[in-house]
């Protein structure tokens, strides 16, 4: 059971519609006006009860780390409030037996089950064994590197297709042990999942991806491997994690674990492409790669907004009063090009020194930051850096305004990346 948001009632064609066409073309720019507002405005998606939208990097920083605001909107005191997260799924599609993984899972979860999950799986994702991984991820990107040219057609190449998205998904089935044979229908599912579908084909992605992390969870408790999902299935674990729980990670884990690095290292790719004398920056000095992914992350992350908070009691956020109950949006796209926090945000700088009073929200904030942070970065720089190196004269193949870029709001990303590999590839 839920109840109406307890905001202030406002009529539809008020609210900031978050289901824009505009907004999802380019949430830097659109957003930023509403930024400029001195408080917070309301928004809603269809299907959706009302939020507030944050967009300044103060305001979000806070609803992040108060512990005023909870991810969790069932533990909200008093009256029961509508969860917004499982009203979109729901909108989009989402069949009624699968709401209980969106429950069960480490991402929607607050308090004493949110350190319980997040602590059963923190050290696999620690820097130490993001870094023990780093040759096994530079082999991957080596490899589908070298095959590149056996894909093109007309000179043509869709970066995505094959390399920007098979990298980080092979990363993570590795992680867990996928089997290999499975591999292109789990991200297949994933892909869809992140695409903007809506009805039965969503709702299908969803329960095959259910289906088959429930067959894996039987396969690693029958032959346990050296990967996470069996070390999660070992009897000083197993009476401390559920097979709902169990089943709600392993989709969190392929979903969030993959997509946004595609699209950060497609993102990227695009983003440097359109700024030459940075790209001449990373050739000449490659060391520069680390501090350039932190900033292509600010600049060009695909994360657009976080999941909603909800407040736990009346307060502020900023200069505007927040009733117990009302959920807040978290737009990252929009606080990490806000001019209060980031000297010219407009500018992609890959010399921007990173600064505690500076960070980027590309991974959210606080006990929510992302899990898969460390792994995410390590792909892309060990990606962008290996592209760089060895396909010198890389070019788009279409004009920049040709690109197309996805539909769902939530991710901000290109459907493909036509280049071209040489100087001699895409003739005109």
């Amino acid at each position: 059971m839920t109840v109406q948001d307890p905001g202030t009632t406002q009529a539809d064609s008020e609210l900031l519609d978050l289901a824009d066409q505009e907004l999802t073309r380019d949430p830097f720019t659109a957003y930023a006006r509403d930024g400029e507002r001195e408080q917070m405005v309301r928004g809603r998606v269809p299907g959706v009860d009302p939020m507030w939208v944050a967009t300044r990097h103060d305001e979000i920083r806070t609803i992040m780390s108060d512990p005023h605001f909870t991810i969790d909107a069932t533990t909200v005191p008093g009256d029961p409030v509508a969860h917004r997260t499982e009203q979109t799924w729901q909108a989009r599609g989402m069949y009624a037996e699968h709401e209980k993984y969106l429950r069960a899972g480490i991402f929607d979860s607050d308090g004493p089950d949110h350190r319980r999950l997040r602590g059963l799986v923190t050290a696999a994702f620690s820097p130490r064994r993001v870094a023990a991984l780093r040759p096994r991820i530079r082999a991957i990107a080596t490899h589908l590197l070298d095959r590149l040219p056996d894909h093109a057609e007309d000179g043509v190449v869709d970066l995505i297709e094959h390399f920007a998205r098979p990298l980080p998904i092979t990363v993570i089935c590795e992680l867990i042990a996928v089997p290999e044979s499975d591999r292109e229908r789990w991200r297949a599912r994933s892909a869809t999942l992140t695409a903007g579908v809506c009805g039965d084909e969503l709702g299908d992605a969803l329960a095959g991806m259910v289906k088959d992390a429930h067959a894996l969870v039987e396969l690693h408790a029958t032959q346990p491997g050296d990967d996470l999902i069996s070390e999660l299935l070992a009897p000083h674990h197993h009476d401390r994690l559920s097979i709902d729980e169990l089943v709600a990670l392993i989709v969190n884990l392929v979903v969030a674990g993959h997509i946004t690095t595609v699209n950060l290292i497609a993102n990227s790719t695009d983003a440097l492409l359109a700024h030459p004398d940075q790209l001449a920056l990373l050739r000449e000095d490659p060391t520069l790669m680390p501090h350039a992914v932190d900033e292509l992350m600010r600049y060009c992350g695909p994360v657009v907004r976080a999941l909603p908070r909800y407040a736990t009691c009346d307060t502020t956020v900023g200069s505007t009063p927040v009733r117990a109950g009302e959920a807040v949006l978290p737009i990252v796209s929009a606080a990490n090009r806000d001019p209060a926090a980031f000297t010219d945000p407009e500018r992609l700088d890959v010399t921007r020194p990173r600064h505690s009073r500076e960070p980027h929200l590309g991974f959210g904030h606080g006990v929510h930051r992302c899990l898969g942070a460390h792994l995410a970065q390590e792909e892309a720089v060990v990606a962008l850096t290996e592209l760089l190196a060895r396909v010198p004269d890389l070019r788009l193949a279409v004009d920049r305004d040709q690109l197309q870029r996805g539909s769902n709001p939530v991710n901000w990303h290109l459907t493909s990346l036509p280049v071209c590999l040489g100087p001699r590839d895409c003739a005109e």
